[in-house]
């Protein structure tokens, strides 16, 4: 059987080098990650058609194998060149792109997480992987994504490290997903999951700017009656009764006097409405702030049910994909604080994780933090104390994920007529305010007769 040479990175995020013996590469790669690493490169260990021999391996502080011998160097010459020319291929990070300016439709993200995961599911180490990208991947900012993320590698970098150079494409969310992947030795199906999250994502929003068409074209319709009434019929009005002398309705004066302000103060509401939202963006800035507004978002009546339902079931599956692969419940809880991308709950798991490491189990620590509901940690318990943990989260994903496509459609069913009736009751005040001075004047006149 033909020796295969690696290098991976270890759940430490260390890079190290070894050899394992298989039929073929695809065997190899298996054998690589079954030792709980992440392939990077999987190569045949041979030197000008002569099969290199393992030798024994001392790690290196810096997580580099150092296997010593003239053959070790005659490899490392090869080897080191044909890295020099895959270097000078694919370009310096700086010349490629300006990663802080880099950003990407919702679209081309799903794109490139989708291939990444096939490739990686299809065999192939992370190196072939984004080099496969590279030629396949034609769009400018696909392809130079691609090749920035290669670069670092080969530089030394993890995925997850390369990746926070793109602030604006990877969410941290994204980031820390694929950290846990590289942790656990679970990057492909990490990957996977992060594909279908973006298509779920994806979806909602789709649902969300359908059910919103159809009272967006009335808000529309609506914006353009009140703005012809209002400039049109109210002058008209005004110069009519004032014509006559006779008294204007309570409702009648309202609306005049409002249009009255809107034409002669439009400007202040417009820099208070800017001074407003600068000064709603410094105070989320504040930590207090970011806290206290994170807070009301988690706590709004029915809306918040989507990104509760949400992060629900993208805790319970994250928390039982780390602990199945063996990373332990106290980095798996560092890494799920960054999953709720919301300040309020991110301070409650450190309180959670704070009350673990004082001893109390994970389904204890959760009781009384107020986010997730009760029925989550009672099946958590269960799990806990049957030695099922990474099932019983696994099978509370999948409930939560289905409530929260039947939360999805709830709100998706309540947006249009909540618009409609906030649309009805401004064009309603307009119409009435006109018709009620209208029917005062003609009653007036026959009075009058």
């Amino acid at each position: 059987m033909p020796e295969f040479r690696y290098r991976a990175r270890n759940p430490k995020g260390e890079l190290v080098d070894g050899t394992v013996t298989a039929n073929d590469k695809a065997g190899a790669i298996s054998q690589v990650e079954r030792k709980n690493l992440v392939p990077i490169k999987v190569q045949i260990a041979e030197v000008g058609g002569v099969t290199v021999t393992a030798a024994p391996q001392k790690t290196l502080e810096n997580g580099e194998a150092s296997r010593p011998g003239k053959l070790m160097q005659a490899f490392k010459k090869v080897t080191g060149q044909k890295l020099s020319e895959n270097k000078e291929a694919v370009g310096s990070a700086a010349d490629i792109i300006n990663v802080q300016s880099l950003s990407m439709s919702h679209a081309q993200q799903h794109l490139f997480s989708e291939q990444l995961a096939h490739l990686l599911s299809a065999g192939m180490t992370l190196d072939e992987s984004l080099g496969v990208l590279v030629k396949r991947l034609k769009h400018p900012k696909l392809q130079a994504l691609s090749k920035s993320l290669h670069r670092s590698l080969l530089d030394g970098r993890s995925l997850s490290q390369a990746m926070r150079d793109f602030p604006r494409i990877f969410s941290p969310l994204y980031v820390n997903m694929v950290s846990a992947g590289e942790v656990s030795g679970s990057l492909s199906m990490i990957l996977r999951r992060l594909t279908a999250y973006l298509a779920d994502i994806r979806k909602l929003k789709g649902r969300v700017q359908q059910a919103l068409m159809y009272p967006g074209f009335l808000a529309l319709v609506g914006i353009g009656l009140v703005l012809v009434f209002m400039n049109t019929m109210v002058p008209q009005l005004m110069s009519f009764f004032k014509d006559t002398g006779a008294s204007l309705p309570a409702a009648t004066q309202f609306l005049i006097t409002t249009n009255n302000m809107i034409a002669s103060y439009w400007w202040a509401f417009v820099v208070g409405g800017v001074m407003a939202f600068m000064l709603f963006k410094v105070f989320v800035r504040s930590d207090a702030g970011r806290i206290a507004w994170d807070r009301f978002k988690w706590n709004i009546p029915v809306f918040s049910r989507i990104s509760r339902y949400r992060f629900y079931a993208q805790f319970a599956q994250t928390l039982g994909t780390l602990t199945e692969n063996g990373v332990i419940l106290m980095r798996a809880l560092e890494l799920l604080e960054n999953i709720a991308e919301n300040e309020y709950i991110r301070q409650r798991l450190i309180e959670v994780r704070n009350r673990v490491m004082d001893g109390a189990t994970l389904s204890g620590a959760l009781t009384g933090q107020g986010i997730v509901p009760e029925m989550f940690v009672d099946m958590m318990g269960v799990g806990e104390q049957t030695g099922k943990f990474s099932d019983t989260m696994a099978m509370i994903a999948d409930v939560y994920e289905r409530e929260l496509e039947k939360q999805v459609q709830v709100v998706s069913t309540l947006i249009p007529p909540m618009v409609m009736v906030v649309i009805a009751a401004v064009i309603g005040t307009v119409i009435y305010g006109i018709l009620v001075a209208v029917f005062n004047l003609t009653s007036g006149l026959g009075r009058a007769r």
